[in-house]
């Protein structure tokens, strides 16, 4: 998905709002013929309503398509979310509450475009867009140069017309064909992750979440403050607060993703970054608030730490990069040590320090993690079934260890 700035001028801004809010407005009547219906398919949904979204609403053909789709695929997200318990089991308020009303669509909700209604003009920069009020050309578009590049080269699908914060933007689809996997890594860097160190390898790399940390305390008593005044214009700033620390995390994750990747390295960095042509190895944490119970004073912590987005960006940067990606099994990476295999609650004393009572092996807790993924591939045997299965052979696996002196 690539993203551009759009910035129209007054005319264009206006026309663009009223598309939104139309558009939206049909989408909310097709949503209340679903549900009152029950219409699931797309061709019934389309065969109840297409009439009216022409006539009343004034949407072309093309448009009217699109809005029935958009709401086909929110109830299908809709019914996706209730197989997978994400509102709850069955019979809970959250689920009843959800499940017991249509659908309804914010007036400035997204919208999808497709080719027939949005023409793009690459060496230009400018776009052409159906709107209610006639077909806007010329339409300038910026954004980063690697972007734009991805978006002439490899564009795909539909759009999203976006509009935040008064701001104007196109979501692209882009599918940016993926390295060839590098099937014979010379070694693998196992990654810890966690909440003081949100990333820890098998080399030594740490990075630290303490400015994260700080970060989110800081926004959340300022949060506290604006949830006392109950107003709308407080309700206003903890949302744009609430995207601003998105960002802030998800920009230390695709940094520290960035770089676990670079020094992997595929054959695209190897000459670009001094890359080992490793893959990596990562904890399979999903799940992981299920099977802990924190305290109470932790669980602030746990329910904002963005390990499974570092997950995703790691995977995703990788498989650009034809860096191959294993998951292993979590448990005792953190009590067992890499040299004699011991597995003890008391060697780690504490949060930070690693101490094998066996074999007198010391160093830093979240290192020594790190070289326990690397590792726990191989101790626990080559499956075929795996799910995260690269399609390796398990003699890479057993490499020897160099652990820490």
């Amino acid at each position: 998905m690539v993203r551009v700035r759009l910035p129209p001028g007054p005319e264009e801004a206006a026309a663009l709002a009223a598309t939104l809010r139309v558009v939206n407005e049909a989408a909310d009547a097709v949503s209340a013929v679903a549900f009152a219906k029950g219409a699931t398919s797309r061709n019934d949904l389309h065969k109840l309503t297409y009439g009216r979204l022409k006539g009343e609403f004034g949407l072309g053909a093309q448009a009217a398509v699109r809005t029935v789709k958009k709401v086909v695929d929110a109830y299908a997200a809709l019914r996706g979310n209730v197989r997978a318990g994400r509102l709850g089991p069955e019979g809970s308020p959250r689920r009843a509450r959800t499940t017991s009303k249509r659908i309804a669509f914010r007036p400035d909700a997204a919208q999808p475009f497709d080719d027939r209604m949005l023409y793009w003009q690459h060496d230009a920069g400018t776009a052409s867009i159906w709107t209610v009020a006639g077909r806007l050309k010329g339409v300038r578009f910026t954004g980063a140069p690697d972007h734009l590049k991805t978006l002439a080269g490899f564009r795909k699908g539909g759009s999203d017309l976006v509009c935040r914060e008064g701001k104007w933007f196109l979501l692209a689809v882009c599918e940016v064909p993926a390295v060839p996997l590098n099937v014979h890594p010379v070694d693998w860097i196992g990654v810890d992750r966690g909440i003081v160190n949100l990333a820890t390898t098998s080399d030594g790399r740490n990075y630290s979440g303490r400015r994260l940390s700080r970060y989110r305390r800081w926004q959340g008593r300022k949060r506290a403050e604006l949830q006392a005044k109950r107003t709308r214009s407080a309700n206003r700033r903890l949302k744009r607060r609430a995207r601003r620390e998105a960002r802030h995390a998800a920009h230390i994750n695709h940094t520290i993703a960035k770089d676990c990747v670079a020094v992997a390295g595929g054959p695209a960095q190897a000459e670009l970054w001094g890359s080992t042509g490793r893959g990596i190895a990562l904890e399979e944490l999903r799940g992981i608030r299920d099977r802990v119970r924190p305290r109470r004073d932790q669980r602030a912590a746990l329910s904002s730490w963005p390990f499974h987005q570092l997950d995703r960006y790691i995977a995703y940067k990788a498989e650009s990069a034809g860096v191959p990606v294993i998951w292993v099994e979590p448990a005792y990476t953190s009590q067992m040590c890499p040299r004699c295999g011991h597995t003890a609650n008391n060697n780690r004393p504490d949060r930070d320090t690693f101490c094998c009572r066996r074999c007198g092996l010391a160093g830093p807790a979240d290192h020594v993690a790190g070289v326990n993924v690397r590792t726990a591939h191989a101790r626990r045997g080559f499956s075929s079934t795996d799910p995260h299965h690269n399609g390796h052979s398990p003699k890479w696996w057993m490499r020897p260890v160099t652990v820490l002196s």
